[in-house]
C-alpha cells in the first residue's frame, strides 16, 4: 500500500509526522508521502520540515516517508515558480492541487501545474482530454481520490485518463487518523471509479514504480 497525498499538523492535518509515519506503518504502508498546502508564503517553512523528519524517521520505520508539497490554490502563473522552488527545497513529491469541484480553484490550475511538472494533479474535477493527453506526455500521474466531495468525478478522471493513456494513482487526501485507507479501500475507490482489476494492477505497479524513483532522487 502507498499513499502519495497526505496531510500533517503543517497545515490542516492533526498529526505529527512521526505518529502519522506510525500510523501507515502498522497499516502495511510500503510509502507514505506529507504533501502539506502550501503557496509563496509558507513552502519554505513546510517543506524542510518534512524533508528533517525523512531524513530522521526513516531510520527506524519499515515504511518510507517521502517529503512532500501540496501547491494549493495558487495563481496557475505561478506553477512554474513554486515547482523548482520545492524541487530545490528538497520535496520529492510535488501535488499540484486540482480544479476539485467542491472549492473555487481558478480556471486553468489543471493545465498550468501539469505544464509545470507536478508529479501529481489531486483531484482534477472534470479534467479535459487535452489536459489529459498533456499528463499523458509529460508523466504526471491524474488522482483517483478517497476523499469526500473530491471523490465525486473519480468516474469521469478515470475515463478521461484511460482515453488519453494517462497514469494514475489512488490516494486517501488523508487529513488524520480515520483517513488512511487500507489496501481494501483502495481498491474500493479504484473499482468504483470504473476501473477493471488489470486496470487496477497497473495502478498499483505504477504507484510502486513512482514511489521507487522517488526513493532513489
Amino acid at each position: 500500500m502507498i499513499d502519495l497525498h497526505t496531510h500533517s499538523i503543517f497545515s490542516d492535518g492533526e498529526l505529527v509526522p512521526a505518529e502519522h509515519l506510525r500510523r501507515v506503518e502498522s497499516l502495511g504502508y510500503e510509502a507514505v508521502a506529507i504533501t502539506d498546502h502550501a503557496d509563496s508564503s509558507n513552502l519554505d517553512f513546510i517543506i524542510p520540515r518534512i524533508v528533517k523528519a525523512a531524513e530522521d524517521l526513516n531510520r527506524f520505520s519499515k515504511t518510507r516517508l517521502l517529503p512532500g508539497i501540496e501547491l494549493t490554490h495558487i495563481p496557475p502563473e505561478m506553477f512554474v515558480e513554486l515547482v523548482a522552488q520545492s524541487r530545490k527545497l528538497g520535496a520529492k513529491i510535488i501535488v499540484g492541487h486540482g480544479e476539485t469541484v467542491m472549492e473555487p480553484i481558478k480556471t486553468g490550475t489543471n493545465m498550468a501545474a501539469i505544464q509545470a511538472g507536478v508529479d501529481i494533479l489531486a483531484h482534477p474535477g472534470f479534467i479535459t482530454r487535452e489536459e489529459a493527453q498533456l499528463a499523458a506526455e509529460k508523466g504526471v500521474y491524474l488522482e483517483l481520490t478517497g476523499r469526500k466531495g473530491h471523490s465525486l468525478t473519480n468516474g469521469h478522471v478515470a475515463q478521461i485518463a484511460s482515453e488519453a493513456g494517462a497514469l494514475l494513482v489512488v490516494n486517501a487526501d488523508a487529513h488524520g487518523p480515520g483517513d488512511f485507507m487500507t489496501v481494501k479501500m483502495a481498491e474500493t475507490v479504484a473499482l468504483g471509479a470504473g476501473l477493471d482489476n488489470a486496470r487496477y494492477e497497473k495502478l498499483r505497479r505504477d504507484m510502486s514504480d513512482l514511489a521507487a524513483r522517488k526513493v532513489k532522487d
